[in-house]
This record gives C-alpha cells, sequence and structure tokens, in this order.
C-alpha cells in the first residue's frame, strides 16, 4: 500500500454546512447533558415494554451497518486482493470510525444507570454467553482498531506539517504568557521524528490490525440479529427466523458497500472534486450478487416457515416488509447494469435504494415488528429523535473537518469525471 495514495481537501472549513451542523450537533449534545441531570424519562419515551428505542435501533443496530463501509472494502482490498481500491479504503475507514464511535457513546445515553458501566470492564462480571456481551465488546475493540487503522493518516500528516502556522502563531505571541517559542518549536519537531520513526513500524503491524478489523465486525454483526432471536413471541413472524444472524452479516456487507459509494459521491460533489468512476463501477458490481443471496434466504425462509400469506396481507407489517424488500430489489436489479454502474447520478440513486432498504429491514427487526404486548405504545420523543440527529450531525461534521486536514480523500489523477456533471451526466457514459 501507498500512502500518496491520498491528499488532504484544501477548503474553508467555517462554510455554511459547517455551521448547520455544528447547531444540530450542539442541540443534540443539550438534550444528553438535560438527559443525564434530570434522567431518561425526561427526554425519552422509553418503557418497560420497549426499553429499546430510536437510539439503539438506528444508533447502534442500523448506525454500525451503516458504518461497515471500512469492512466491506477492507475484505475487497486485503482478502480479495483488489488494491485497485485502496484509495477508498482510508475515507470509508474515517466514516466507520465515527459511526462506530458515535454508536459506542449513544448506548451509553441509552443505558438506564450508566454509573455502572464500569461493570464492563470487570472480567469478574463477564457472561461469556451473551451475544449483547459480544456485541459490546467487539464494538469497543473494533472502534480502537479501526482509529489504529487511521493513525496513518495523522502520522503523514505530522510528518509532512513544518510548524510554519504554529511558529508564526509562537512569534507573535512571543513573551507573553511564559512561551518560549525555541523550546516549543523543538518539541513540535520531536513530535515530527515520532511520528516519522512510528510510521514504517506500525506499517509492519498493520496487516495484523487490519485483520482483526475484519475478524470484529463479522462476530459482532451477525450477533445483532442474534439478539433479537430471544424474541420469538414478540417480534412478527416475517422477520423472526433462525437465520437472523446471517441476514444482518449479509446487510451490512451490501450496506457497506452502498455507503461507500454514497459517501464517495457525496464528498466528490460537495468538495467539487471528479468522480472515483471506476472504482465505484467496480464496488458497484459487487453489490447485486450479495443482495440476491440476501433476498433468496429472505423468501426461501418465508416459504420454508409458511409465512408468505403473512406478506400479502397488506396490514401494517406486510407494507413495511414489501417496502423494505422492494426497495432492495429494486436497488439491485438496477446495479445489474453496466450502463448505469457507470453512471454517478444512477449509482446515487442505487446506492441510496439499497441502504434505505437495508436500514429499514434493521428497523423492521428491531422496532416496528416488535410488540411487546397489549397496552404498551412507543414513538420516538422530540428530543430523542433530535439527540439521534445531533450524533448524525457530529459525524458528518467530523468528516468534513477531519478530510481538511488529514490525508484522506483519494489523490487526483486528472482522469476521473469531474463532479460538476452530476446533474447532466448521461446514462450513457
Amino acid at each position: 500500500m501507498s500512502h500518496d495514495d491520498y491528499q488532504v481537501h484544501r477548503a474553508k472549513i467555517l462554510t455554511p454546512s459547517f455551521y448547520v451542523l455544528a447547531t444540530l450537533a450542539l442541540i443534540g449534545f443539550a438534550l444528553i447533558v438535560l438527559r443525564y441531570v434530570k434522567g431518561i424519562g425526561a427526554v425519552s419515551n422509553l418503557s418497560d415494554g420497549y426499553p429499546w428505542g430510536i437510539w439503539i435501533t438506528y444508533d447502534v443496530a442500523t448506525g454500525t451497518a451503516i458504518a461497515c463501509g471500512g469492512y466491506a472494502v477492507a475484505i475487497l482490498v486485503y482478502i480479495r486482493n483488489k488494491m485497485h481500491y485502496h484509495p477508498l479504503i482510508r475515507s470509508a475507514v474515517l466514516t466507520s470510525l465515527f459511526g462506530y464511535g458515535l454508536a459506542g457513546f449513544s448506548v451509553m445515553v441509552d443505558v438506564g444507570r450508566p454509573w455502572n458501566a464500569y461493570n464492563f470492564f470487570l472480567p469478574s462480571h463477564w457472561q461469556g454467553n451473551s451475544a449483547m456481551f459480544e456485541v459490546a465488546l467487539c464494538v469497543m475493540a473494533y472502534t480502537n482498531v479501526l482509529f489504529i487503522e487511521f493513525l496513518p493518516a495523522i502520522l503523514t500528516r505530522v510528518q509532512q506539517t513544518n510548524w510554519s502556522r504554529a511558529r508564526a502563531l509562537l512569534e507573535r505571541y512571543h513573551g507573553r504568557f511564559g512561551l518560549d517559542t525555541a523550546i516549543i518549536l523543538q518539541k513540535l519537531e520531536r513530535v515530527r521524528q515520532g511520528a516519522l520513526w512510528l510510521q514504517p513500524k506500525l506499517d509492519r503491524v498493520l496487516i495484523f490490525i487490519i485483520a482483526l478489523g475484519i475478524t470484529l465486525p463479522t462476530m459482532h454483526q451477525s450477533s445483532l440479529g442474534s439478539l433479537l432471536l430471544i424474541a420469538s413471541t414478540k417480534l412478527h413472524p416475517l422477520w423472526y427466523t433462525g437465520f437472523l444472524p446471517l441476514l444482518f452479516l449479509i446487510n451490512c456487507l451490501f450496506i457497506g458497500y452502498s455507503i461507500a459509494i454514497l459517501e464517495s459521491i457525496i464528498s466528490s460533489f460537495g468538495f467539487k472534486r471528479p468522480f472515483e468512476v471506476e472504482q465505484l463501477a467496480g464496488l458497484a458490481s459487487i453489490i447485486p450478487y450479495l443482495t440476491v443471496i440476501w433476498l433468496t434466504v429472505v423468501v426461501g425462509d418465508l416459504l420454508w416457515r409458511g409465512q408468505l400469506g403473512n406478506v400479502l396481507k397488506l396490514d401494517f407489517y406486510s407494507c413495511f416488509f414489501l417496502l423494505e424488500f422492494g426497495l432492495v430489489a429494486t436497488g439491485s436489479l438496477l446495479l445489474f447494469s453496466r450502463r448505469r454502474r457507470r453512471s454517478p447520478r444512477w449509482l446515487f440513486i442505487t446506492a441510496a435504494l439499497i441502504v434505505l432498504g437495508g436500514a429499514l429491514y434493521r428497523f423492521n427487526v428491531y422496532l416496528i415488528g416488535f410488540n411487546p404486548g397489549k397496552g404498551w405504545h412507543y414513538f420516538p420523543s422530540l428530543a430523542e429523535v433530535m439527540i439521534t440527529v445531533g450524533i448524525v450531525a457530529s459525524e458528518i461534521l467530523g468528516y468534513q473537518v477531519l478530510v481538511k486536514f488529514f490525508p484522506v480523500l483519494p489523490r487526483l489523477h486528472g482522469h476521473e469525471l469531474p463532479a460538476a456533471t452530476i446533474s447532466s451526466h448521461s446514462d450513457t457514459h
């Protein structure tokens, strides 16, 4: 691999989108503070019947699948040895890092007694047979793995800097506040030398970190499906199946590739960069085969369990099932066309359809298809929604800022399709 595959995006940080995202993030985190001050009941509609609401459903069960771009692309690059896609890996890893980090954070918002969270770190309190314990352990470990995988971008940036801005600032305030310019610059240079020393050592062990990074999501994504296996009397038959672990694993893969496409197209359009059409077309060619396997398992399982009649009832549950199935199937069908796979517009549309369908499947399993019994009702409060919006906004904001500080985006080579043509690009490209 080469660190020269990436570059810093040179652009203003304080843009209108920065202020919008920062405002949403501040609102969300202010409500989180309120949750800790006044208790979880002050900001949520959770109850004994619905202990898991939109926070767990989106931030953890769905958010970690949307954050599987790094996992999915890593399989392609490092397992199948398709180094052609290597320029996409760093932005996918950064997206995954924010997704998983904030998923872990949102769990602490959801936990009713967060002051007891320290018990997780005491081996005497571990329950090795618990799928929930495995999910928590793997998510925490994978977040650290993602940070290590992103560390080369930080080290490369430190190596390339000459501290000119720091030097100018120090010289401006020389002698004030007890600052000694020479000593501070000497320490900053030591940091740069440390990065130079650490980079080759990290490169030598990074492949083992990557192997761990591929193993952990395979475990916890299937376990997210396993969590609902104990809810046989509460989860609707359209979604309750012994194949839940397999379906969740396949689901996170096709969502991962789709979100990698969306992230690349949106960042290219937003940052006015050329589209990485060749790499994205390759990713898009994999997605239909994964979705066909997933759809086949879903239909075959319904046939085997005699549940096809529930699909045709056209009631509340069957409508959500058909919507999830239709979104995934439509996006997949469109991607079988090689012509559409080379159109940024169609890549965006199809990837969006598949992400929405795949995400809706997880919502259906964790929330919409879940019925704890008579007398229990749940609809997220405005505060719950705004906390989730704030977490998502902080994720987008963090990505937007970090790509302007560190070499994350693929280096331009002058042959890609200009982003400005997305609105007028021909389907026959």
